[in-house]
């Protein structure tokens, strides 16, 4: 947790699932000068002569150092090769402030957790609430989701009643605000359990969910909700990504989550990318 400009937020969290290693990469650069030969690593001066099998394959993506690709990387800077390795990032919890900056990064291949799909408890839980006339309980239910970038409960108070202010404003607006809401197998539940904030909550969790339920409400989540993806990159890309990123001159949310792929990144890939200071 780290305070900025007054207010506390949460750091977002990486994990590498998958790189491909450098070997590709300088077999890519060996294949434009015929030079497989001249390697310091065996199974690429195997190449020469031969398809690899399996075994030379796992062998070849297992390479942990190039000097080729060092010389490409930093002297020719020669960085088209460094095209052919790719790694994949699950990151949790950055915000949809980030994601706007992230996505304009267009050479990665980007999954996002939807909010077309993922706001039915959110939902679920304004309609309990306003049935049952207990603004509270929405409030309570709504900071118990851990949704926020930023860390200081009196803050998000303040963004979750937002939240059910926009809510009211169109549900006052709309002629049939809970068909909008409620997948219709479940809207007997709205009468029934009208008494009862809880059972009616748990109801219409446990019942079938709205199709695309986001579509009508996403206009009430703001930058601060966290965002879940899995990103992937190739080299050259995270280069970029990288340099610009993680710079004093860069949005701090994304400077962190640079620095937090940066943390996860094995040092095979940071030595071709990110200079030595």
């Amino acid at each position: 947790m780290e305070e900025i400009y007054g207010i506390k937020y949460t750091r977002p969290q990486v994990v590498l699932l998958q790189d491909t290693g450098i070997g590709v990469a300088e077999t890519a650069a060996r294949t434009c000068y015929d030079s497989f030969s001249n390697s310091e690593n065996e199974v690429i001066k195997n190449l020469e002569c031969n398809l690899p099998d399996e075994n030379m394959c796992k062998e070849l993506n297992s390479i942990d150092e190039s000097a080729l690709l060092d010389d490409l990387a930093w002297t020719y800077f020669h960085h088209s090769i460094l095209e052919h390795a790719n790694l994949s990032f699950l990151i949790r919890g950055t915000s949809r402030g980030v994601l706007q900056e992230h996505a304009r990064h267009r050479i990665q291949a980007i999954s996002v957790r939807s909010t077309r799909y993922t706001m039915s408890s959110l939902i679920n839980a304004y309609v309990a609430a306003k049935i049952t006339d207990n603004r509270e309980f929405f409030i309570t239910t709504v900071l118990g989701f851990d949704m926020f970038v930023t860390a200081d409960e009196a803050y998000n108070r303040i963004e979750v009643s937002g939240m059910y202010e926009k809510l009211d404003f169109q549900y006052n607006q709309v002629e049939d605000f809970y068909s909008l809401a409620v997948a219709k197998s479940s809207l007997g539940f709205l009468e029934e359990l009208k008494n009862d904030t809880e059972a009616l909550y748990s109801a219409l969790q446990n019942g079938k969910k709205k199709r695309n339920v986001g579509d009508a409400f996403k206009h009430i989540i703001t930058d601060n909700v966290k965002v879940d993806m899995v990103v992937t990159f190739n080299l050259r890309s995270l280069k970029n990504y990288f340099t610009l990123r993680d710079s004093g001159a860069a949005y701090f949310q994304i400077r962190w989550l640079a620095q937090e792929m940066m943390k996860v990144t094995p040092q095979k890939y940071l030595d071709l990318i990110v200079k030595k200071k």
